[in-house]
């Protein structure tokens, strides 16, 4: 797993980032690359698409930092933006087509590493035991699937979680509650009423 709010920058590279230093820049793409490709590759399907989203993200960083105020972390920040271009995807027509259209199929690249991951030894074992959480991730349907990766990973409580989607705390409770039993089922645990991911956050 990888908490977005775990990266820090210097307030001097931002600084000179906002100025327009190059090398400033690129120290940001370096430090977010890793939280914005996961948390897009964990919220939009498929890869492809969340590939584009976190280019998009990054666009948005470089020609928004004039906004960044340093009231809060730029971490959280630059994480506020990765979060919105997500949801945004998943709101977007064109993505709510491609899903009725293809039954959230899979790309043949996502299919052919999924088949060499297979192949490496020990492979057999480890799909007796579970099914890979990211594949599970994907299974889950996109409301599902954000909301557990905002709540247990990126520490969302459930009333901003909520305000997110334009709805209230339950919302978020309920889908949150709905898609564990879900993760449950597919990664075969025992239904203990605990959240998926090892990571504490704020209810």
């Amino acid at each position: 797993m990888y908490a977005f709010l775990d990266t820090a920058l210097d307030p001097t590279s931002i600084e000179l980032a906002r100025a327009g230093n190059e090398a400033a820049l690129a120290e940001i793409y370096r430090a977010y690359e890793i939280p914005v490709r996961t948390l897009a590759r964990r919220i939009v399907t498929p890869r492809s698409a969340a590939e584009d989203v976190a280019q998009d993200v990054f666009v948005d960083v470089i020609t928004r930092l004039h906004q960044y105020e340093g009231r809060g972390s730029f971490a959280g920040w630059v994480r506020s933006i990765a979060v919105s271009r997500c949801l945004m995807h998943l709101r977007s027509p064109w993505h709510r087509g491609q899903r009725w259209l293809t039954g959230a199929t899979r790309s043949i690249d996502e299919l052919h590493q999924d088949w060499q991951a297979e192949r490496r030894p020990g492979a057999a074992a480890d799909r007796a035991d579970a099914i890979d959480l990211e594949r599970a991730l994907a299974r889950l349907g996109d409301n599902a699937r954000a909301v557990v990766w905002l709540h247990d990973v990126e520490g969302y409580t459930h009333a901003e979680i909520g305000a997110l989607f334009g709805a209230s705390a339950s919302f978020s409770k309920s889908q949150l509650a709905r898609a564990h039993e879900r993760l449950r089922d597919l990664l075969h645990v025992e239904g203990d009423g605990t959240s998926c991911f090892p990571v504490s956050s704020t209810p």
